[in-house]
């Protein structure tokens, strides 16, 4: 059917564009907060370019979601303004016979917000958070990156080291500042590298440098030079990845059916139900009067839009402090959002048309 595939073509190409720039934005965004903690020392520098793939992963999803509405919306109401949609109509067709186009280029992208929603983004949040954490219990000379300060895991020590890998290999021009009760040790070498002794302790050893120690505000100072000075490197105790309902799989929800974890598990199947909602609603938010502003749908379709993704939050928020119900999440918000679906398709059907055609 002609009408149907170049329904589908136009859905299709705008999609590509909007979920391009998305996308982009998603990324972006992310690559400036991580960058940000990167340059705070709170997330290693090599850790970047994985969190970052964990978080697209994460938010891909909501991505395709908004994705689908904007691409039905704007197709639909490029055929409003150029006066296409004058054309299907005279040829018979009503307002409803976009929803089966709709349908056939919704499905399978809310098939993919599906899996993406039950399964890849609890897996890649788990993996993020994994990543983090084995990241963070790396030791202190581990965790030290060339040209910038680090302070020790007991916040007792400051390192700095101007070039090298911080791990086994070799590193140059290093400082160390240490705070002991009381006093202040400053140690400066010009090369070193790291040590692993036959207990398992790990040392720096310096080569080559000078050691200050006093009592800030006192004139006393004690410098020593030494050929060879080892500082043994603080271990931290591995830490695991704390449970929480957005890191549990659907199959771990399930099997301990908790109001947290009902709460997660409502907004996990909320994604795809809301997605489908949304395309099937841009058909009569598509709607564009030439005579009067074109945005005006716009503005109703972001209005429409934002509600909807924040009582997502907000009903999962309930759920899991016991105020509603998993089912009740279903019935009356997704229910709901149908109703006013089925109206506004009432509405742009039936609202213009002449009263003696409605008493027929």
């Amino acid at each position: 059917m002609i009408f149907q595939r170049a329904a589908l073509r136009e859905f299709a190409s705008t999609a590509l564009t909007v979920f391009v720039a998305l996308f982009a934005i998603v990324l972006s965004t992310q690559l400036v907060r991580l960058l940000g903690q990167a340059a705070g020392g709170k997330v290693a520098s090599e850790a970047v370019m994985a969190l970052l793939g964990f978080g697209a992963l994460r938010y891909l999803g909501v991505i395709l979601s908004l994705t689908l509405f904007i691409s039905v919306l704007l197709a639909m109401s490029r055929s409003w303004r150029d006066s296409e949609m004058v054309v299907w109509f005279s040829t018979g067709l009503p307002l409803s016979a976009w929803v089966r186009p709709v349908l056939l280029f919704a499905l399978p992208m809310v098939i993919a917000v599906g899996v993406l929603s039950l399964y890849l983004a609890p897996w890649s949040q788990v993996k993020s958070a994994e990543f983090r954490t084995r990241m963070s219990n790396r030791d202190d000379v581990a965790q030290m990156s060339p040209g910038s300060f680090r302070e020790s895991s007991q916040a007792n020590r400051v390192f700095f080291v101007e070039s090298g890998d911080g791990t086994d290999g070799a590193v140059k021009n290093i400082f160390v500042s240490t705070t002991d009760k009381g006093k202040v040790g400053v140690i400066v070498a010009g090369d070193g590298y790291t040590q692993t002794m036959e207990s398992g302790d790990r040392f720096v050893v310096l080569l080559n440098g000078r050691r200050y120690e006093g009592e800030p505000g006192s004139p006393e100072y004690r410098v020593m030079e030494f050929e060879r000075y080892a500082v043994r490197i603080e271990t931290k105790e591995a830490q695991g990845v704390e449970s929480r309902p957005y890191l549990l799989t659907v199959e771990e929800l399930l099997a301990d059916p908790t109001a947290p974890n009902m709460g997660e598990l409502a907004f996990r199947i909320g994604l795809p139900i809301a997605a489908l909602n949304l395309a099937l609603l841009a058909i009569p938010l598509s709607f564009v009067n030439p005579r009067a502003g074109r945005a005006n749908n716009l503005l109703m379709a972001l209005l429409i839009y934002l509600v909807y993704s924040n009582l997502l939050s907000i009903t999962q928020a309930w759920v899991s402090q016991g105020k509603l119900s998993f089912s009740g999440v279903l019935w009356t918000l997704h229910g709901g959002m149908f109703l006013l679906l089925a109206g506004m398709f009432a509405w742009r059907i039936y609202g213009h048309l002449p009263r003696t055609w409605l008493s027929r």
